[in-house]
């Protein structure tokens, strides 16, 4: 295939082969638009980071092409990343009217809304970017105002369907836009780019309205307080909530940072209807009766510092768990958190709560936003793709959408499974996978963006296992005799007072080491520092089988 301007395009850049940080661009000729710019929550192995955005080089490199970024909706996974990737390229973003809420309630955080062109679309919505026309269809998820997206390129139509299920009778009453669905199928799909996130779930999903059903029944039952901890960003779930605590006759309280500026949002711009006088605030719970108070937290994935996690230790001041309150666990755990869940539930055990929690199926409490099979194989018939790019999943999600695809009439051979950095290119309506861009993981630590790296990691991930031996050591500046030490420092490596012959033998070490490298006339700092951390780490190794970091400082006077 050659390689003209007038090439179309389509990049990965996050989202393949995970959940989170989903981030995706269309390119045309001289035209790029991005998909989404979202984050993902680091697992325990990356010690010290708060956040994993996108690499984003490839569009800093390409920033005088890059028109706008389109964004889906308003979960983390999808514009979490936003206000890092403004730092770097300060793009319009075209969002829904609820998406924008939240996208602002970040930018306000990072003090970026000034600068920044905020566009509110909805389905109805058409725009232009050079040679890349753009239109939307409503599609139900559980968060409002959700949109796929169709590229209109002399190519053909490329369609992302963004997150999404088919709910018939949605909670929220935003209905899938069937029909402009199918219309968009019979005018021709040239490539589908489509969720996976459930494609080994057989079956369709269950509707979101059962959960509120099964809100009121365990509000009924309940005696004591009730805490209900689910993602902020669900509002239909919220609503639900208010719904079975008006029907309880109870108060509302919000704990959880996310939780009341999410909430903030909602009932601002219409989506969360919260009667008058319900909600109360957290610290004037224990005027109420336990019997007349509800309670909406953050934390249903376990996270450590969350409501939730504060609530279950007994740590949160403002709010108490005592026996015979229930606690709901209205989410399922996202996959590689069931171990701080499970931590959580044992805990509430522990205070005497009566926990609900489990699968959406066992406990009626949660259903996916995400369409299993069913509702897979529904998208795939409407569009009619000639080619097919699975996305927002795992590997065997992408294998098991490829194969769903297939069963419904995408040719075999014309669906590509790809790799975060990998490009799809379509001329003359054949499309082929041949090279890739900069892709990876940019880790944000604090207020640094893609300063810590594999190496930085890697020395934490040694420090938290071995801990540190530091050895300092005072030198003679004219024939670099030791004038004092080695004094021998240890911080997570042993208990001092339980461990003076080895830090006695440790400074024998050094001092030979040093001893040596005088009658060989070695004089230089960095080779005595690595001599010292060599014959130390070799002796530390042999009698406690542990590799702490070692440190040599040497001070010459």
């Amino acid at each position: 295939m050659s390689r003209n301007k007038d090439l179309l395009s389509i990049f990965a850049l996050g989202g393949i082969n995970e959940i989170g940080k989903n981030m995706y661009a269309i390119q045309y000729a001289d035209d790029i638009v991005i998909i989404d710019c979202g984050g993902k929550f680091p697992d325990e192995s990356l010690l010290g980071i708060d956040l994993i955005i996108p690499d984003t080089t490839y569009l800093e490199e390409n920033q005088e092409k890059v028109r706008a970024l389109v964004v889906t909706h308003g979960h983390e996974d999808h514009i979490g990343g936003i206000p890092y990737f403004l730092r770097k390229l300060n793009v319009p973003i075209y969002a829904t009217r609820f998406t924008l809420g939240l996208i602002e309630l970040k930018l306000d955080e990072h003090r970026l809304t000034r600068d920044t062109k905020l566009v509110t679309i909805d389905s109805e919505s058409k725009l232009e970017f050079g040679k890349i026309g753009v239109s939307f269809f409503k599609v139900s998820h559980s968060i409002p105002d959700c949109l796929g997206i169709v590229f209109h390129t002399p190519e053909g139509n490329v369609v992302h369907t963004g997150d999404f299920k088919f709910d018939l009778t949605p909670a929220n009453n935003q209905f899938s836009d069937i029909h402009k669905m199918a219309e968009i199928g019979r005018q021709g799909v040239l490539a589908l780019i489509s969720e996976s996130t459930n494609a080994e779930r057989t079956g369709l999903t269950p509707s979101e309205r059962m959960v509120g059903e099964h809100m009121i029944e365990a509000f009924l039952k309940a005696q004591g307080k009730i805490f209900v901890s689910t993602f902020a960003s669900n509002v239909n779930r919220v609503q639900q909530v208010v719904d079975a605590a008006l029907k309880t006759n109870r108060k509302l309280a919000l704990i959880g940072r996310s939780m009341v500026n999410v909430v903030g949002v909602a009932m601002e711009r219409g989506y969360v209807n919260i009667p008058d006088g319900m909600l109360i605030d957290a610290r004037d719970m224990e005027s109420f009766a336990p019997e007349r108070v509800a309670v909406l937290c953050t934390g249903s994935q376990g996270e450590p510092n969350a409501a939730l996690a504060r609530l279950a230790t007994g740590n949160y001041r403002d709010a108490t768990i005592y026996p015979g309150d229930t606690v709901i666990l209205a989410a399922s755990p996202i996959p590689g958190n069931e171990k701080d869940v499970s931590r959580i539930i044992d805990n509430l055990f522990k205070l005497g709560a009566k926990v609900i929690y489990g699968s959406g199926s066992t406990t009626g409490m949660h259903v996916s936003g995400h369409g299993y099979q069913e509702d897979l194989k529904l998208m795939l018939t409407f569009m009619k793709p000639k080619y097919f790019i699975p996305i927002h999943g795992e590997y065997r999600m992408l294998h098991h959408h490829k194969l769903l695809a297939e069963s419904v009439g995408v040719e075999y051979g014309n669906t590509f499974i790809i790799k975060n950095g990998d490009v799809v290119d379509i001329e003359n309506g054949e499309a082929r996978q041949t090279r890739n861009i900069p892709a990876g993981d940019t880790y944000v630590d604090g207020v640094s963006v893609g300063d810590v790296g594999e190496i930085v990691l890697r020395d934490r991930k040694q420090l938290s296992e071995d801990g540190m031996l530091v050895v300092v050591l005072t030198l003679s500046k004219t024939d670099r005799k030791i004038i004092q030490g080695p004094d021998t420092i240890t911080r997570g490596f042993v208990y001092v007072k339980n461990s003076e012959d080895l830090l006695k033998e440790i400074n024998r070490i050094v001092k030979k080491t040093i001893t040596e490298l005088q009658e060989d006339n070695v004089r230089q700092w960095n080779v005595m520092k690595q001599a010292i951390k060599k014959s130390v780490g070799q002796y530390l190794f042999t009698h406690t089988r542990r590799k702490p970091m070692i440190l040599p400082i040497i001070i010459e006077i």
